[in-house]
């Protein structure tokens, strides 16, 4: 009967550590700010008690596919995303942007040789002359949209580049972090950084999970919140080489800036917590 007890107590221990140990699958399949958050996202779980582990998977899936998945509890845990309200009542987010909101701050990748067409633009009625690209299901079109711009939408994040080389739209607009690296993957293409200009909204940047996993939103609030208070998640953002770039290159002090309203953010994205907002007049 001892024996029996034992074995029993044995199995349960074994299946709790097999449970804190779960891997927590994502996905980075082309998706250049992939290894930032999920950075981000092992920073957050070093922070807490949890026994989690992340399994990264390679699945050509689409954000749509991506959001589906998390939504359903399928092949994904973890996703990352730009966030607006109709995106956090499919998903949820922990509302902690990861890139402080750096991804608000946009400059254009555009073909290199119609620098001129920019060099026109003066005022936010020109540029909203030209037209730009974006993701089909990017909170980011619905934003542009909503400012009066005509946005071209494609399904798949790397036939944006192929579009605006081959004049399909003027501008394809990036967060000031991301089209440094893009370029540099694409080195045979006929394309550049526009100089002058740069448009602003206030544009959180995520980890989303289910909404039936709220022990797993807790756990990462949890450990955000720490990372945070430590300042180890500042140090964090501030190491990556891609922010260093936007630093280094981005010359965002010196742009023509265009502030645009963000009518799709929620009531809950917090505004109000200047410590998770990047301000690039601190910037030396």
């Amino acid at each position: 009967m001892i024996k029996k007890i034992a074995l029993f107590v044995l199995i349960l221990l074994s299946s709790r550590v097999i449970a804190e140990e779960q891997a927590l699958r994502v996905n980075d399949y082309n998706d250049p700010n992939a290894a930032y958050a999920i950075k981000m996202l092992k920073l957050a779980l070093a922070h807490t008690d949890s026994n989690y582990t992340v399994k990264v998977l390679q699945e050509n899936f689409t954000q749509a596919r991506i959001n589906e998945e998390i939504a359903t509890e399928g092949a994904l845990d973890v996703c990352w995303n730009s966030s607006d309200a109709t995106l956090e009542q499919q998903i949820e987010p922990i509302r902690i942007p990861l890139f402080k909101g750096l991804l608000g701050y946009r400059i254009f990748i555009i073909n290199k040789n119609n620098q001129a067409k920019f060099d026109h633009v003066k005022t936010l009625a020109d540029l909203k002359q030209l037209t730009v690209g974006q993701g089909r299901t990017w909170a980011d079109a619905r934003i542009l949209e909503a400012n009066g711009f005509k946005v071209i939408k494609a399904n798949k994040y790397p036939n944006l580049f192929y579009m605006v080389e081959g004049g399909r739209f003027d501008g394809f607009p990036r967060g000031v972090h991301e089209p440094f690296g893009e370029l540099d993957a694409r080195p045979n293409m006929e394309l550049g950084i526009e100089k002058n200009l740069m448009v602003y909204y206030q544009m959180p940047f995520y980890l989303f999970v289910s909404k039936n996993n709220k022990k797993l939103k807790a756990i990462l609030e949890d450990g955000f919140e720490k990372a945070i208070a430590d300042g180890s998640f500042d140090a964090t953002f501030l190491a990556d080489k891609a922010v260093q770039d936007v630093i280094a290159k981005a010359n965002m002090k010196n742009r023509l800036v265009f502030r645009l309203s963000n009518p799709t953010l929620s009531k809950e994205t917090p505004i109000n917590r200047p410590e998770l907002w990047f301000d690039p007049d601190t910037l030396p």
